[in-house]
């Protein structure tokens, strides 16, 4: 794919489904009692990913667009598969139907494309093994055998490190326990699984950082509408806030607390955000998000680090874009999560903004940027769809067309991103 310098980005644009509430959205569905529609479900091959696999257990689905209704089937209805679930690129599809898996009384196996096959797997593979499954795996990966058993035994599991998936995972399975499971955070992370497993009628039991369901719960089946994406959201309110004149709207964006650190980054650091039509959806914050061209003045710190991160790691690729464009830079710590994402997100970061001619420094947790004039360059996204994304953005700012290899995998979570960019860019 290749870009060019813009000037300005200006326009309204409708971004596709939240990733994250779609999965989550199609899995409870599926273990719900009733039919349920879900509108808005993101358009992305890993969200896709996530429906073939329902599909593979016997869970009826039928998708109009951006329209999925799911057939439910119940906790224990699912059906053993004859093939292996492929979950493509998708750790949040293993990693969560891993925990429902672990709870069924049958044996499966969760494969996936390479990048996925390299993610550790352990983190999940423990706390299951505790609660009574058994999982076959090479060197804490996949492919996952998972040997299910049902009911599961009821843990109280403090995670390793602040991720979402595993805590969604354990009470996943927990749903199929004998007595309550609890998760203890190290730090809160995105709260989704809570928020819609209370949709579908679900008890769950929130003591701090203890959140906690009990094997007695059932799933209802229950309409719902999903948010847009705000970690597709933060590319456009990079480009826009970096360009002066610019001037976009986005409706319906999800405002999730555990999510928008990303979008309370930007108004630190001096953007020009304006949020209006806030209301409650589905158990989920959404608004109207306004960005225009421009940074006021700000004395925030440049730094940025500890809890938060856990709230905005997918948006580490598009902040560090930003670092280039602001004055002071910025530094980004406590990160290393990222190395063990689609692709080692912190290096390919560095090498690609380095190509661009920016000022940078690698840290085993983190980069620091220092404010640069960009050049364009021949881009590796390594087949990382946020790494494509934010280099996109990266080539608006940048003298010279910009060469991105790989920019197909931006389909792994925004189908049509290059296309809706386009439309904006003036």
């Amino acid at each position: 794919m290749k870009l060019d310098r813009a000037s300005a980005l200006s326009g309204t644009i409708d971004l596709p489904g939240d990733k994250s509430i779609s999965h989550r959205a199609a899995m409870f569905a599926a273990i719900a009692e009733g039919a349920t529609t879900i509108i808005n479900f993101a358009t992305s091959e890993d969200c896709a990913s996530t429906v073939r696999c329902l599909g593979s257990l016997g869970v009826r689905t039928e998708r109009t667009e951006n329209v999925l209704v799911v057939e439910g089937v119940g906790k224990t209805g699912l059906e053993r598969p004859s093939q292996p679930l492929d979950c493509g690129n998708s750790g949040t599809t293993m990693r969560l139907i891993a925990g429902i898996l672990a709870g069924q009384n049958f044996d499966s196996t969760l494969v996936g494309d390479d990048s996925l096959q390299s993610r550790p797997m352990k983190r999940i593979i423990e706390p299951l093994e505790r609660m009574g499954a058994v999982i076959d795996a090479q060197n804490g990966r996949a492919p996952l055998v998972v040997k299910g058993k049902n009911p599961l035994s009821a843990i109280e599991y403090q995670p390793p490190v602040a991720s979402a998936q595993i805590k969604s995972c354990v009470l996943l399975a927990g749903l199929n326990a004998d007595g309550l499971t609890t998760v203890i955070e190290p730090v809160p992370t995105r709260d989704h699984t809570e928020r819609m497993l209370r949709w579908f009628g679900v008890d769950v039991g929130v003591e701090g950082t203890r959140i906690s369901v009990s094997g007695d719960a059932r799933l209802v089946a229950r309409d719902l509408v999903v948010p847009s994406d705000i970690s597709s959201a933060a590319f456009f309110l990079v480009a826009a806030a970096c360009l002066p004149g610019s001037d976009i709207t986005m409706p319906n964006v999800g405002l999730n607390p555990s999510r928008r650190a990303v979008l309370d980054v930007l108004v630190r650091l001096g953007a020009n955000v304006e949020v209006t039509n806030s209301e409650e959806n589905c158990n989920e914050p959404v608004a109207t998000l306004r960005v225009r061209g421009g940074f006021g003045p700000t004395d925030a710190e440049r730094l940025i680090r500890g809890d938060i991160i856990a709230n905005l790691i997918d948006e580490v690729p598009i902040l560090a874009v930003l670092g280039t464009q602001i004055e002071g830079g910025l530094e980004i710590r406590d990160a290393a999560e990222l190395r063990v994402k689609e692709s080692d997100r912190i290096a390919a970061v560095v090498e690609n903004l380095s190509r661009m001619g920016a000022n940078v420094t690698e840290f085993p947790d983190g980069l620091r940027v220092e404010r640069s004039q960009l050049t364009g360059a021949e881009i590796d996204s390594r087949h990382d769809h946020r790494i494509a994304m934010a280099f996109a953005i990266a080539a608006l700012f940048a003298n010279g067309p910009t060469i991105i290899n790989g920019a197909a995998a931006a389909d792994v979570s925004f189908p049509g991103f290059f296309e809706m960019l386009r439309s904006v860019v003036r």
